[in-house]
């Protein structure tokens, strides 16, 4: 009997060991597929982490950058925020400064403005008559040109010569300078034109009313505004005393103690006229009354203007001498009269040794008044 070989006959042996290692060499490959994949996928991750290193690098040079411009922004902000903050206090500083100077000229103008009520005045000339009719019972229109005048500050030694002839003004300022002789001195003066301020024309609408009456100086009494009312709208009722007749309004101003009395017939203020005085009854007394007619001012076609006179010129640069004022002016006038000194006729002349002296030009002839 042959006993069998545990280990199976050599061939078979060496061909389990040939698959064996056929198998092995299967697995050596996919170890060397999964290799090269795995260091393909480790050199693409490494390439993904370099570019993400390097978006992190642009990243952070960006916010860096953006740090840097938003520092220089703020910055910016900063310095044109002190730049406002300056400007701003300055136009604070101007404005106070114009605030000053502003109140400065309206004292000044103000002033002048009583100056020139008190000097200057107003020039009024009748014009015609509006809305006439044969009715003696209608408000009565008239039209007035007003001419305000000008003053003009003269000042110590220094005069103004109106001419005749507006040619022989304007011939002496082309000149420019002349030689005077005020008291056997011999004194160089400067001819110059007068700028005028600026003055102002228009017209004056007067209406006066056919049915109201100003009434004043009524007197003070113990009782309510109302009743005085009654009573003054009775008093000026009655038609046999030379009242106006029916009354539409009676206005009354107890501060004041004034009224205006407004009657329903047309032409009823005619009727006081003439007559100032008007008695008054109340409390058993007999008061005065002042009666005058009830005007409405209207100015139209106001027009400023300014300019030089043509006529006038001032001297500037006249020396004192021992003579007096007067005698000064005399000796001006006699040398700007003399053709040979290229003058004429002077209509008028004022001339300033002290102080100083306000002189009124009028617009239509630009003369010194």
């Amino acid at each position: 009997m042959v006993t069998p070989n545990p280990f199976g006959t050599e061939e078979e042996n060496m061909q389990k060991l040939k698959e064996e290692l056929k198998a092995w060499k299967e697995r050596v490959v996919e170890a060397e597929n999964l290799k090269g994949d795995l260091l393909f996928s480790n050199a693409c991750a490494e390439e993904e982490c370099a570019n993400a290193q390097e978006e992190l690098m642009k990243l952070k040079g960006w916010q860096e950058n953006d740090q840097k411009d938003s520092i220089i922004y703020r910055d910016n902000l900063e310095d044109q925020l002190h730049q406002l903050y300056r400007e701003n206090t300055e136009l604070k500083k101007d404005i106070e400064k114009l605030e000053k100077e502003l109140e400065e000229l309206s004292s000044v103008q103000a002033r002048s403005t009583q100056i020139q009520k008190k000097v200057a005045g107003m020039k009024l000339k009748f014009s015609h008559m509006e809305g006439m009719s044969n009715c003696a019972d209608v408000d009565t229109r008239c039209v007035f040109d007003a001419n305000v005048k000008i003053p003009f500050r003269l000042n110590q030694n220094q005069a103004l010569l109106t001419f005749e002839d507006e040619e022989v003004a304007q011939r002496l300022i082309k000149k420019g300078k002349h030689t005077v002789n005020l008291d056997n001195n011999k004194v160089d003066v400067r001819v110059l034109p007068v700028p005028l301020d600026m003055g102002v024309k228009f017209e004056l609408h007067v209406t006066v009313s056919g049915r109201k009456i100003n009434v004043s100086n009524i007197p003070e009494l113990p009782i309510p505004e109302d009743w005085m009312r009654d009573k003054l709208e009775l008093n000026f009722y009655k038609t046999q005393k030379g009242g106006g007749g029916e009354i539409e309004n009676v206005t009354y101003d107890s501060e004041s103690r004034r009224a205006v009395i407004t009657f329903l017939r047309p032409g009823a203020s005619n009727s006081f006229w003439g007559s100032p005085k008007y008695p008054f009854f109340a409390n058993g007394r007999c008061y005065t009354l002042f009666v005058s007619s009830h005007a409405d001012l209207r100015l139209k076609n106001c027009q400023p203007y300014c300019g030089v006179s043509k006529k006038t010129i001032l001297l500037k640069g006249i020396q004192e001498v021992e003579e007096d004022e007067e005698s000064i002016q005399d000796m001006i006038e006699i040398h700007f009269q003399k053709p040979s000194n290229g003058g004429g006729e002077i209509e008028n002349i004022k001339y300033i040794s002290k102080g100083a002296a306000y002189v009124c030009f009028e617009e239509d002839t630009g003369s010194a008044i």
